[in-house]
């Protein structure tokens, strides 16, 4: 019996491993903002890491989709599995790192601001950069 539940908890795991991640979609409002943070730029190659430096100015899109302006650039990163809660209410995204960068991978925390409880976390994706076409 134990066996036959490990067995199925395995083929349970491997089949959430390989199915295709499809954030829900966004609001009129998120898409609002996130068309207008990307006006006018183009997609580069994606980047396992970003420097700390670059993420000082982050803005939360919804639960899938997490924008760090650089300047003129604008890095996007679409946590692996989402974020939950994190685009709604008063939430905030805590990255805590040990070296010079955030990377793919890398866990962060949502945290209700009003309480300071964690209420979630999620691992970053990789991050991709947007800059203005020339």
């Amino acid at each position: 019996m134990r066996i036959s539940l490990l067995a199925a908890a395995g083929i349970s795991l491997a089949a959430c491993e390989t199915a295709d991640f499809q954030p829900a979609q966004r609001s009129a409002q998120a898409q609002a903002t996130y068309d207008k943070l990307l006006a006018g730029k183009t997609a580069g190659r994606a980047a396992k890491c970003l420097p700390l430096q670059r993420s000082n100015d982050m803005v939360v899109i919804d639960d899938d989709t997490i924008l760090y302006r650089d300047g003129r650039t604008t890095h996007v990163n679409q946590p692996l599995g989402g974020c939950n809660r994190l685009g709604r209410g008063s939430y905030a995204l805590v990255t805590r790192s040990t070296g010079s960068q955030l990377c793919r991978g890398d866990i962060a925390n949502v945290v209700d601001l009003s309480t300071g409880v964690t209420v979630g976390s999620c691992a970053l994706g990789d991050f991709v950069p947007y800059k203005p076409a020339v």
